[in-house]
């Protein structure tokens, strides 16, 4: 019999590899048994990549299954050490560090406001670092969520304008790791596209509204950046009666509004929103005007896009405003029907979609570190 040629036999060995390394990062430590009817190898195909993942450090025992009928069978998972990635949310007042392992588990967690004066990299920085000495793991890669335009490069275009690619190159360097800038909120529309209101849709708007109201779409199962990372920023959207480049919401429309209804413009929205579910007069009358502008909005995206439904995060997501939100939606329904769903997440969803995002680049970084290296073959 002539011998296998060894190109296809390093491809196969690849490919078996990594179906085990994704078995393994996805569900958690498997017997070999498991491992065999998640992936469809044979026991010796198995019991082959595993003899090599352990060779390379990449998988460990994991104890002994002693829930299943039969023999005890003994488990094998991923290393702990293989390393971790950092998700990271950053708003206009704080900064909130996850760290990360292949499976998705938050292994640390730091959350902590910026210093009135200081720079932003450093309090990062500092945050993730703290985690690290909680982890005793190399850190592989970073995932940071921020609110403002990303462009494909990391650039941010935010109130004080274009930074160039400043802060990313700033964290890289600080951290001496792969950094990837992503938009906080289309972060939050890639949450619920993974595993949350959205997973069942095929298109959807998300509408998430905290300091400023802001857009993250979803087209056939797709997040849809835009040419320039552009795509949803909504909240200057045109309506009757602002005048144009106007906010449609935010904190300081959220102010204004208060000034106008004769409560105190201190208050934060949330504030302003419990104040509405506790039958405040001036509160609801707030809530009902908020609403009206996020239906307004939904509808010129629905013009558009004509997206399945709109998924309402952050503070859009306070009964409160979902109620307002419908009632209008409800006045429209005969001229432009539309479906708004619940976030799964509500504030927590950019940190969210930074954790998924970071554990999924993360397993394709290091499995890719562990497996035969085809391109040699």
């Amino acid at each position: 019999m002539a011998r296998p040629i060894a190109g296809p036999q390093s491809l196969l060995r690849t490919l078996n590899g990594r179906a085990i390394l994704e078995t393994l990062g996805r569900r958690g430590p498997q017997t070999r048994a498991e491992l065999m009817a998640a992936t469809g190898l044979s026991r010796t195909a198995v019991t082959q990549v595993l003899r090599m993942l352990e060779g390379a450090g990449a998988v460990v025992p994991a104890g002994v299954d002693r829930e299943t009928r039969g023999p005890a069978a003994s488990r094998v998972a991923l290393h702990p050490r293989l390393g971790v990635a950092a998700a990271v949310h950053v708003d206009h007042h704080a900064a909130h560090v996850a760290l990360v392992d292949p499976m998705g588990v938050v292994r640390a967690e730091q959350h902590a406001p910026f210093p009135l004066r200081g720079d932003r990299v450093e309090h990062i920085t500092s945050l993730i670092d703290e985690c690290l000495l909680a982890v005793q793991a190399p850190l592989r890669l970073v995932v940071i969520g921020v609110p403002g335009i990303v462009t494909a490069d990391g650039g941010i275009r935010d109130d004080q304008g274009p930074d160039g690619g400043a802060f990313k190159a700033a964290l890289i360097s600080r951290l001496d790791c792969p950094v990837r800038v992503e938009n906080d909120v289309n972060l939050a529309a890639l949450a619920e596209l993974t595993s949350g209101a959205g997973a069942e849709l095929s298109s959807f708007a998300l509408l998430l509204l905290d300091d400023g109201l802001g857009g993250g779409i979803v087209i056939d199962g797709m997040l849809h950046r835009g040419f320039s990372g552009v795509a949803g920023e909504v909240m200057y959207l045109p309506q009757t009666p602002l005048p144009i480049g106007a906010p449609v919401l935010g904190d300081a429309v959220v102010g204004d509004l208060a000034l106008t209804n004769g409560r105190d413009p201190s208050l934060t929205l949330d504030q302003h929103l419990d104040a509405a579910a506790a039958g405040d007069e001036a509160a609801l009358a707030m809530a009902a005007e908020m609403g009206r502008r996020i239906t307004l909005v939904a509808g010129s995206v629905a013009l558009v896009l004509d997206p399945e439904a709109f998924v309402l995060s952050g503070s859009a997501a306070h009964p409160v405003l979902v109620d307002a939100v419908q009632s209008v939606a409800d006045a429209y329904a005969a001229q432009l029907p539309m479906r708004f769903l619940v976030s799964s997440f509500g504030p927590e969803a950019p940190l969210v979609g930074a954790i998924g995002e970071a554990a999924s680049a993360l397993r394709t970084t290091v499995f890719s570190s562990v497996l035969p290296d085809r391109s040699s073959r």
